[in-house]
């Protein structure tokens, strides 16, 4: 291992490199190269293959980073993919989006030594993209088909990683959505400088070719209720994930050319996938030539910033009522959108929506760091007669997501929500109080990471898998 590895000493840390911010600026490719062979394997070996391994430990899925880091430094890579997608379901677009400063590669004890971050998710992403273009990424091969069926509510990360880890078990998994594609998030609000959406779509024409069912355009509480879905299959799983945006209650919020992020996104991703979209077509939703303010400081904050310099925008200005040290989004994605021109408005809080007719301007009030509150972390202070106003032809509204009133959606009064509207599930099992139906995700974590939705994906598989043994052992006995 030592002829192998521990290299970090003699070898600077080094990134793929990263496409030059004048050009990126152009068009919506993802912005970073892929590793050669020879440089992914030289990267791998600046892992220290520490006792206690924190890159695993801080990450959601356990992946065994530190195993496939000294396969691929050995040249293994078929090894490396085989033990990598053996923990996770998309080890490609984790690869890609996740934010690897805030949990692998932010705890290498590498990092903390001085010497910089082992690149794990770009190996991560080298050894998939190798693996896609070498075949060795196979359909799902169902060695005993069951007749017992899953219904699936959502195609997101969540409902993908459910219904693949069902699947490779022998069960009939469907998976519903109300959008006309699969994927989610993952295909509407992500953009494709993050991650290009043939990645997502030859994941889902993989999971086809496994056997899964897909239904798109479909709507619990409209084409059935959750109570007749349920009659058509032995269990189901809701992974709707959340998607009602926060408001920003304050004068003028109801002038036009202010929207949720995620109108701003979706309309820009399905023009990215050829749709036709009446809002941007007309200009609403398009931030050519305009001076574009984005209210927020996570990570779909920095998709609508980077996705308005990529439409031309006229200024791009992003105002957070935090410093940047205490930033929710990733820094490495703060960091990209400073060299593409975003200015950041630190410690800032939105007063009020001028206007007559649309948005015209945002009144915003400066803001100091009082005392920490329950979380840690300090509290927003208003400065008094601090004010001052910014120009503005197109506000976004990027504050985070809530869920939808699940119950009332799909017909079904009785399904259990928590006080913050998630469904409610039993901690161990991830069932809901009505029996066979399960629930994972964002609809039950609130909003999260891509990360996190593949891990309860994969552990609600098992209960589900259990649940529906324990019901074919009591029609046996």
């Amino acid at each position: 291992m030592t002829e192998k590895m521990l290299k970090f000493v003699d070898i600077n840390q080094e990134n793929p490199s990263k496409r030059d911010k004048i050009q990126r600026k152009i068009d919506f490719d993802e912005i970073y190269e892929e590793f050669i062979n020879e440089k992914a394997s030289q990267q791998s070996s600046r892992c220290s293959q520490c006792g206690v391994p924190f890159c695993q430990v801080h990450c959601p899925l356990s992946n065994n980073i530190p195993d496939w880091l000294k396969l691929t430094a050995e040249g293994r890579l078929e090894d490396a993919y085989e033990l990598s997608q053996s923990t996770n379901n998309m080890p490609e677009v984790c690869g890609r989006i996740c934010p690897q400063d805030r949990l692998c590669e932010g705890n290498c004890v590498i990092e903390q030594s001085g010497h910089g971050t082992v690149t794990i998710g770009s190996i991560e992403k080298y050894i998939t993209e190798t693996a896609w273009d070498k075949g060795w990424v196979k359909p799902i091969d169902v060695v005993e088909e069951l007749n017992q069926s899953i219904g699936i509510i959502g195609a997101g990360p969540a409902g993908l990683a459910c219904g693949e880890e069902l699947r490779k078990k022998g069960y009939q998994v469907t998976i519903y959505d109300r959008y006309d594609r699969a994927g989610g998030l993952l295909i509407y609000g992500i953009p494709n400088f993050k991650l290009e959406k043939h990645v997502v779509n030859r994941r889902i024409k993989l999971l086809e070719d496994g056997g899964i069912k897909f239904i798109l355009n479909f709507e619990v509480g409209k084409n059935l209720t959750l109570n007749q879905l349920k009659e058509k299959h032995d269990a189901i799983l809701v992974a709707t994930g959340v998607y009602k945006p926060r408001e920003v209650n304050i004068p003028g919020n109801d002038l036009k050319n202010i929207f949720p992020a995620m109108d701003y996104l979706t309309a820009s991703n399905r023009k990215g996938l050829g749709d036709k979209v009446d809002m941007f077509d007309n200009g609403t939703l398009d931030a050519k030539e305009k001076d574009v303010i984005v209210i927020g400081g996570g990570d779909t904050a920095m998709d609508c910033v980077r996705t308005s310099i990529r439409q031309k925008a006229k200024s791009v200005k992003c105002i957070y009522r935090r410093d940047k040290k205490n930033m929710p989004g990733s820094a490495r994605e703060v960091f990209n959108a400073e060299e593409e021109g975003v200015e950041f408005i630190w410690l800032s809080s939105p007063k009020e929506f001028k206007g007559k007719d649309k948005v015209e301007s945002l009144v915003v009030d400066k803001i100091k760091l009082g005392e920490p509150d329950e979380s840690g972390r300090r509290m927003p202070v208003i400065q008094k007669n601090s004010e001052f106003e910014i120009k503005s032809d197109i506000v976004i509204k990027a504050l985070g997501f809530d869920p939808e009133e699940v119950p009332k959606l799909f017909g079904e009064k009785k399904l259990q929500v928590t006080k913050w509207g998630t469904i409610k599930t039993d901690f161990d099992t991830m069932e809901t109080n009505i029996p066979g139906v399960f629930a994972a995700g964002d609809i039950v974590r609130g909003a999260s990471l891509v990360v996190w939705a593949i891990k309860d994906g994969r552990d609600v598989a098992i209960s589900i898998d259990n649940y529906l043994k324990s019901i074919q052992s009591k029609k046996v006995a």
